[in-house]
């Protein structure tokens, strides 16, 4: 592609603004230069171009065939410069997309990284809403929904986010080794649908006089999990949820087994993916699955790099 062959920018906003103005001093005020840098602007275009520009005649310039061509290309190139340049400074218009999980997926493993979300794409507004029943993914009541199960949800994408295994969990401090000493202490159950209960892992590992209808109720998984930390008894919990506290210690596995139940997936209409918002929300999930990421992230944000 050849190199375009222009005159000087200056000279060129020089004449198109005396153009417009028909008046030297007119277009030296809207440019801040002086009459005279005005005058000496358009003579070297003229002389560019070997043309007249203007005709001028006593504090009064009058175009000529040559520079009113000239000036409505300019006047329509500038607009069109003008136009571009306030959209890419004007903001972003801020969209709002709504996200329906469980409490415990809401506490445990979204919230810590919004952020990541947020430095990403600031002019989203996510409203993270906490329900344990499958809400209407209509764009009123919710956009997207993190979700137990296997479906299926007519209508709706459903992406595999993580297996729910679930293991009894508690504070070190009880120093629990084996599944009858289950029988000593308090259970830990949720009020909530939870895909898997003390019941049903009872039914697999069968202690001897364990009584799995007796313990402390919750609401919702994230209270059970605060329960378990201060050594109140000992929680059923999906080990994704609380992998942080086990790494750390502050939660231990004493026994088994094992229990895997249905997992969690990311649904959504599939026609909406094509909305930025929608999309960037997906992608910030799904970025969350790679613990490697998420510790290169929280690194980055600990020590201030981009």
């Amino acid at each position: 592609m050849m190199p375009r062959r222009l005159p000087s920018l200056s000279a060129l906003r020089a004449f198109e603004a005396a153009a417009r103005h028909l008046r030297a001093k007119r277009a030296a005020e809207e440019l801040s230069v002086t009459p005279t840098a005005i005058s000496h602007q358009i003579r070297q275009l003229e002389e560019s171009l070997g043309v007249a520009l203007f005709v001028r005649r006593p504090r009064q310039l009058v175009l000529t065939t040559q520079g009113q061509a000239l000036l409505g290309v300019l006047s329509d190139s500038f607009d069109a410069i003008a136009e571009t340049v306030t959209k890419l400074r004007r903001p972003p218009a801020r969209q709002a997309v709504t996200l329906s999980t469980t409490p415990a997926v809401a506490a445990r493993w979204l919230l810590p990284w919004v952020c990541l979300l947020r430095d990403a794409h600031p002019q989203i507004d996510l409203s993270i809403q906490v329900s344990h029943k499958a809400v209407a993914l209509d764009g009123v009541v919710a956009d997207m929904a993190i979700r137990y199960g296997e479906g299926p949800w007519p209508g709706l994408v459903a992406e595999k986010l993580f297996d729910n295994v679930f293991v009894p969990v508690c504070s070190p401090v009880l120093k629990l080794r084996e599944p009858a000493e289950l029988v000593h202490h308090t259970l830990l159950h949720f009020s909530s649908p939870a895909p898997l209960d003390w019941v049903a892992w009872q039914r697999q590992v069968r202690v001897p006089g364990l009584d799995v209808s007796a313990g402390l109720m919750f609401s919702d998984e994230t209270h059970g999990i605060a329960a378990a930390l201060d050594g109140q008894g000992i929680a059923l919990m999906s080990r994704y949820l609380i992998e942080e506290e086990l790494r750390q210690g502050r939660l231990v596995q004493p026994f088994g087994p094992e229990v895997k139940a249905a997992p969690f997936q990311l649904v959504y209409p599939p026609e909406r993916l094509e909305e930025p918002a929608i999309a960037a929300v997906r992608e910030w999930i799904m970025g969350l699955l790679d613990a490697s990421s998420r510790e290169r992230a929280c690194r980055s944000i600990v020590e201030g790099q981009p």
